[in-house]
């Protein structure tokens, strides 16, 4: 597969960068699949992420949210001493990201049986939301009839 290289579009392209950077991360997806993930959509405004950290504890996995990014880390420190006959857990470092969507919040995480469970919820703000707008005008009980003849 090749690559695209977008820099020559950031040049010209004014408040487009998000969308390029999207399109660079689309690229991305099949390089890394360590560790494994589930999203799943618990309903219309609310989803979660599980992702499967077995052997990592809670002060070896950072969490961080930064422009609309979330950024999952782990640093395993290397165990010296150990002689290993067979090694299938995988111990090695790892950085993940997720691209949420605009007005998606991060509200919890939590271990769970070896899994990182993330809580996320979209809160769109009162402004976004779809309101009705009332129409002023003159009411019918206000309206007087000046003339009236049969026709």
């Amino acid at each position: 597969m090749r690559t695209v290289d977008f820099s020559p579009f950031f040049r010209s392209a004014i408040g487009f960068d998000r969308l390029f950077d999207l399109a660079e991360a689309a690229q991305r997806v099949g390089e890394e699949s360590y560790p494994p993930y589930n999203i799943e959509r618990l309903d219309e405004n609310r989803f979660q992420i599980s992702v499967a950290l077995a052997g990592f504890t809670p002060d070896e996995v950072a969490l961080m949210v930064e422009q609309n990014v979330l950024t999952l880390e782990g640093r395993k420190a290397d165990k010296e001493g150990k002689t290993f006959l067979h090694r299938g857990i995988s111990n090695r470092n790892f950085k993940r990201q997720f691209t949420l969507a605009d007005h998606v919040e991060v509200k919890g995480a939590r271990f769970e049986n070896g899994l990182l469970v993330i809580d996320l919820q979209r809160e769109i703000p009162e402004t976004m939301k779809p309101r009705r707008i009332e129409i002023n005008g003159a009411a019918p009980g206000n309206v007087t009839q000046i003339e009236s003849r049969a026709a």
